[in-house]
């Protein structure tokens, strides 16, 4: 098994930047398959919205973006350190949300979510 803690978020002004962290701790084989293996994301859900899918990175680096995030999140990830981030600049109002990662096991495609962190963008 494998826990998902995200860490990061907080209230910062409209422009402003934020890094999120995702750690990943548990099962040290199963977090290497992730990571080496699986795929890994951001996800984001504003109030009485669903969630939608924010940023992932798959196993090989290849990464993929929502268009209302385009040129201002940037996915990463520290394979050493079992870690996923997402380093949001340029930051809008309309990204107020909780932001969850998500990592998905590709053994038996299990998904994985963390606890969520609030971002709070203030205009």
């Amino acid at each position: 098994q494998v826990q998902l803690v995200e860490s990061g978020g907080g209230l910062v002004q409209a422009g402003g930047s934020l890094r999120l962290s995702c750690a990943a701790s548990g099962s040290i084989l199963h977090s290497r398959i992730i990571f080496n293996n699986g795929a890994m994301g951001w996800y984001r859900q504003a109030p009485g919205k669903d969630r939608e899918l924010v940023a992932s990175i798959a196993s090989g680096g290849a990464t993929n973006y929502a268009d209302s995030v385009k040129g201002r999140f940037t996915i990463s990830k520290d394979n050493a350190k079992s870690t996923v981030y997402l380093q949001m600049t340029s930051l809008r109002p309309a990204d107020t949300a909780v932001y969850y990662c998500h990592a998905l096991f590709p053994i038996d495609n299990t998904n994985y979510w963390g606890q969520g962190t609030q971002v709070t963008v203030s205009s």
